[in-house]
């Protein structure tokens, strides 16, 4: 139901004096009164007529004329492969299942066999282009949007780079090529051909072949060392290795049929913790490490699956090709296929018409084995200084927000800014994902939640007793109504942050000198968000969450059901400015004091 894609207008480029009011406005008052003069010197030279601003935005619309979407190369780049951090935590979403209780190895393979056969139907509806197409909810509800992103799901690879990685997407063929995943059992990688002779596997025969995988997986003097370990290391480093990798022609053949697969699926052992909500979603972020299900991952794919024997399953993603939604509308699919068509395990198949799955090989140089320890040792590192806590709000849910005539999103987004003030003493540049895709390619723009109403409203809160309820609820009314007046210019692109970032591209695209505006103190300040956020909403029972996108930050993932709120809190260890337990404990109070 793809008919109407071509139909979907184009991303506009916003108003030059527009985005550089509103760049001031949003930064006002997160800064030094001192510093924001200087800033707005800046910026007024920057805008002045005649002026370099002028002849950037004029370079810009040309570009939009000849382009489907003007931003998207540059903002895949900034937010994603330019990126040098490792991809665990720091990158990767997830999505954490609800709990299985598998009582033998037969379970769990039934299930991964059951899940395989649901990722097969839904990767044939979209090749199909049978998928129904999203509309947008929540704010301008009803506009159709971009399908682009689920074309990705299964066919792209991000390779790593030594500057910069690559987003590759594979070329579909005229004959299709036989379709494969790869399954990662132990720190073993295994091929599993899920197309033999043009005819898609059914469950018993998945079945019988992860039975197979798991015995390969068993034979202790088979085993090689754990090559996906690497994939977690920082991109740079992770890139270096690859080179030194490929100059085997074994390990070549190994890489290309894991830069081929349609997705991987990690069975897991089990991590001996207790699976609270908390700790499944650690064990989805990282994998426990080296130790427990860390090298049991590549972290280069769209999408693994992961099932753990202990019942801690979920799905790892790669953000690059796609925003959560997708991750969502996938998941959710699957776990309704499951639900509703029986496992359809027949009578094991005979072993002798499946050719056996071949376990991956790797020839591993010393040089290899030192790249290995130092990628251990910094996700051992990375697994220490990750605290998380997700907490399942009870007070209420989106039914009193509603009820209040309000946006449950821009009401949660207000008592995050609550929350962080009354932690902290002070607003700080928040980032919240806000869906562009009503406009050809369009991935996503920011919401700029500290605003200056938001900031009036918790200060009032601060200031309790001087100030009464009723004086309380105009300011969080105007409060929420800056909120929702920000996600609607986001989302029909007239938000700063995508404008901002085409202007600082293309001056450096032209080699022309960086404009002050961006070497400013206050550009950089703007674009550290100590507060990423996003609403990621399920209607299946599970959750999404992620880390920090900086160091001293907080990642904050939520999840607004009828009579319940889902929050996901990430934030650093060796950070002395966060915590994690303390900003949980503390918006339940706000939360309650503006229901109150």
């Amino acid at each position: 139901l793809y008919h109407f894609e071509d139909g979907l207008p184009k991303l506009p480029v916003p108003p030059l004096q527009q985005t550089l009011d509103m760049y001031l406005k949003c930064m006002s008052h997160l800064i030094p009164e001192e510093q924001f003069k200087k800033t707005k010197a800046i910026v007024e030279k920057f805008g002045a007529p005649g002026g370099m601003g002028e002849f950037l935005q004029k370079k810009l619309v040309e570009r939009s004329e000849h382009k489907a979407n003007w931003v998207y190369d540059y903002w895949l780049e900034d937010m994603y492969l330019s990126n040098r951090l490792a991809l665990p935590v720091n990158s990767s979403p997830v999505m954490v299942f609800p709990k299985q209780n598998f009582t033998s190895h037969s379970d769990t393979l039934r299930f991964a066999a059951h899940l395989i056969s649901g990722v097969l139907e839904y990767k044939s509806l979209i090749d199909g282009r049978a998928l129904p197409v999203d509309y947008a909810r929540g704010q301008l509800a009803g506009t159709p949007l971009c399908m682009d992103q689920y074309n990705k799901v299964f066919t792209s690879y991000r390779l790593p780079g030594a500057k910069m990685d690559t987003l590759v997407a594979q070329k579909s063929t005229v004959m299709p090529e036989p379709e494969h995943i790869i399954v990662a059992c132990k720190n073993q990688f295994f091929v599993l051909d899920v197309v033999i002779n043009f005819r898609r596997l059914n469950e018993k025969d998945l079945y019988t072949q992860l039975e197979r995988i798991r015995k390969m997986a068993d034979i202790e003097e088979e085993r090689l060392p754990p090559i996906g370990l690497l994939t977690s290391d920082d991109r740079t480093q992770w890139a270096e290795a690859r080179s030194v990798l490929i100059k085997d022609s074994t390990n070549r053949d190994s890489l290309d049929m894991i830069e081929r697969c349609l997705c991987l699926v990690c069975l897991d052992e089990p991590s001996g913790t207790e699976l609270t909500d908390t700790n499944r979603a650690l064990l989805m972020l990282h994998g426990g490490g080296m130790d427990k299900n860390g090298g049991n991952r590549w972290y280069d794919k769209p999408m693994q699956f992961v099932i753990g024997a202990d019942g801690c399953c979920g799905v790892v993603c790669e953000h690059s090709p796609f925003e959560g939604i997708v991750l969502v509308q996938c998941s959710e699919y699957l776990l309704r296929y499951m639900r509703g068509s029986p496992s359809k395990l027949v009578r094991a198949a005979s072993m002798s018409e499946l050719p056996a799955p071949r376990r991956l090989r790797w020839k591993c140089s010393p040089d290899i084995q030192a790249f290995l320890t130092a990628s251990a040792d910094k996700l051992q590192r990375l697994v220490k200084n990750l605290d998380m806590n997700v907490n399942k709000f009870t007070g209420y849910g989106k039914e009193f927000i509603k009820k209040q005539k309000m946006s449950p999103d821009a009401y949660i987004q207000v008592a995050l800014q609550f929350t962080f003030y009354r932690c902290h003493g002070r607003l700080v540049p928040t980032y919240e994902s806000a869906s562009i895709r009503r406009f050809q390619e369009g991935r996503v723009d920011n919401i700029r939640s500290s605003t200056p109403e938001a900031l009036a409203f918790v200060k009032a809160m601060a200031n309790s007793s001087k100030i009464t309820d009723a004086e309380k609820m105009e300011l969080l009314w105007t409060a929420i109504k800056a909120q929702t007046n920000y996600t609607i210019l986001a989302i029909t692109g007239m938000a700063i942050d995508n404008h901002l970032l085409g202007l600082r591209e293309i001056a450096k695209e032209l080699k022309l000198e960086k404009p002050e505006l961006f070497s400013d103190t206050t550009y950089a300040t703007s674009i550290h968000f100590i507060l990423s956020t996003s609403q990621v909403p399920t209607t299946e029972e599970m959750f999404c969450c992620y880390g920090p996108v900086v160091p001293n930050g907080y990642g904050a993932c939520y999840n607004p059901q009828t009579d319940h709120i889902i929050f996901c809190l990430s934030s650093f260890r060796d950070s002395a400015e966060t915590s994690s337990d303390l900003f949980v404990k503390t918006l339940e109070g706000c939360l309650k004091e503006m229901q109150h």
